[in-house]
C-alpha cells in the first residue's frame, strides 16, 4: 500500500500523550461535580475541542506540510462525522436504562477514556496488518462496504442494550444491585462489595463503542496507514464526543438522514482501502476531502430541511434527557432504534 511516509520523532508521540492525559485531566476536573450539563456549556467545550482538533490540523502543516495536515483533516473530518452516530446510540443506552441526567458526564469520561484505549490497540494492530499483508486491504475494504450497507439499511432494527453479550457476561461474573447508588460504580449492599446499575450502564456503552471503534479505525486506515496520523484523527474526534453528545442531545430527532452520509462515508472508504492494492492506488487526499465535507454536508442539510417542522412542533427536546417517570429497567418493554432515541424519562431509584 502506498502511503506517506515521515519520520515520527518520540518525543512527537509523548508530547500528543502527554497533551491528551492533560486535556482528560482538565474535563475531569471542569466536570467533577454532578451537575446537569446544559446545551450552553456543552457548545463551549465542543468548540474548545473541535478548535484543538482543527489547530493540530495546523502545526502538522507547519511541521510536515499540507499533504500530511490535508491528509489529518480527511481522517479527522471522517471520526467527527462518525462519532454523531455515538451519540445516538448513547441517548438510547441512556434512556433504556433511564440513567439520571447528573450522572451521564460520568459515564461518557470513562467511557470517551476506553474508547482511546481500543482505538489505540486497534490502530497498531490494523496498520500493522495493511502493511505486511497487503490482501487485508480488501477485507478491511469489504467489511466497511457492509458496515456501510448494513447501516443504511437497519435504521429500524431494535437495540436492547442489557442484551448484550459482554453486559450479559459482566452481570454473572460480578454480582451486581440493580439500582443506581448516586455517581457510584461499586457499593456495598449488606456488607457485600457489588457493582451498581451505573456500572452496567458504562460496560453497556464501552461495548458498544468497541463495534465502533473498529469501523471508524479502519475507515481512516482506508486513508492512511500512518499509526500517527491515524491516531491523532482519532484521538482529537473521540475526546469532543462527551460535549457532542449533550450538544446534540436535543437534536437528534432531527438528524433523521445523518446515517445514509456515514453508510456513503464507510462505504468509500472501503472502495478506496481495495483501490489502493490495485493498479489505480490510493485516491487523492483532495479528493477525499472534498467527497466527506459533501457527504457531511448535503446528509445533515437534507436532515435539517425534511425535519424542519419539529422545531415548530415542540419535538427538539432532548430525547435522552426528558422529565418524568419511564418503565423501571428490567421490563419488556423494547428498545428504540438507535436513530431514534427514546422518549423514556430518567429518573434515579432509590437506593436501599
Amino acid at each position: 500500500m502506498n502511503d506517506l511516509s515521515f519520520a515520527v520523532p518520540l518525543w512527537a508521540w509523548a508530547a500528543v500523550t502527554v497533551g491528551i492525559c492533560v486535556m482528560l485531566a482538565v474535563d475531569l476536573i471542569a466536570h467533577r461535580d454532578n451537575h446537569v450539563i446544559g446545551f450552553e456549556e456543552a457548545a463551549i467545550w465542543s468548540s474548545v475541542w473541535i478548535a484543538i482538533g482543527l489547530g493540530f490540523g495546523l502545526i502538522l502543516w507547519a511541521w510536515q506540510g499540507g499533504e500530511v495536515s490535508s491528509t489529518y483533516y480527511a481522517g479527522y473530518l471522517i471520526e467527527k462525522a462518525l462519532s454523531i452516530d455515538n451519540v445516538f446510540v448513547f441517548a438510547l443506552v441512556f434512556s433504556f436504562f433511564a440513567v439520571p441526567d447528573a450522572y451521564q458526564h460520568k459515564v461518557l469520561f470513562w467511557g470517551v477514556l476506553g474508547a482511546l484505549v481500543a482505538r489505540l490497540v486497534f490502530i497498531f494492530v490494523g496498520a500493522e496488518l495493511l502493511k505486511v499483508f497487503f490482501w487485508t486491504a480488501y477485507l478491511f475494504g469489504a467489511f466497511l462496504i457492509w458496515t456501510g450497507w448494513k447501516m443504511a439499511v437497519s435504521k429500524d432494527e431494535e437495540v436492547h442494550p442489557d442484551r448484550n453479550p459482554i453486559v450479559r457476561l459482566v452481570k454473572k461474573l460480578i454480582p451486581t444491585d440493580p439500582t443506581f447508588h448516586g455517581d457510584r460504580f461499586f457499593t456495598r449492599v449488606s456488607g457485600k462489595r457489588v457493582a451498581t446499575l451505573l456500572f452496567v450502564v458504562l460496560v453497556a456503552v464501552e461495548a458498544t463503542d468497541l463495534i465502533f471503534a473498529v469501523d471508524s479505525v479502519a475507515a481512516v486506515l482506508a486513508i492512511t496507514t500512518s499509526t500517527f496520523l491515524v491516531w491523532t484523527a482519532n484521538a482529537f474526534a473521540v475526546l469532543g464526543l462527551r460535549s457532542l453528545y449533550f450538544c446534540l442531545a436535543g437534536l437528534l430527532r432531527r438528524f433523521a438522514y445523518l446515517h445514509y452520509g456515514l453508510a456513503v462515508l464507510l462505504a468509500f472508504a472501503g472502495v478506496k482501502l481495495i483501490l489502493s492494492e490495485t493498479p489505480v492506488g490510493k485516491l487523492p487526499i483532495p479528493l477525499t476531502l472534498g467527497v466527506i465535507t459533501v457527504t457531511i454536508t448535503v446528509s445533515i442539510a437534507w436532515s435539517l430541511i425534511a425535519t424542519r417542522n419539529h422545531t415548530a412542533n415542540g419535538d427538539d427536546q432532548p430525547a435522552a434527557t426528558r422529565t418524568g417517570a419511564g418503565p423501571a429497567h428490567g421490563s419488556d418493554k423494547t428498545a428504540p432504534a438507535p436513530h431514534q432515541p427514546a422518549t423514556r424519562g430518567t429518573h434515579e431509584k432509590e437506593s436501599p
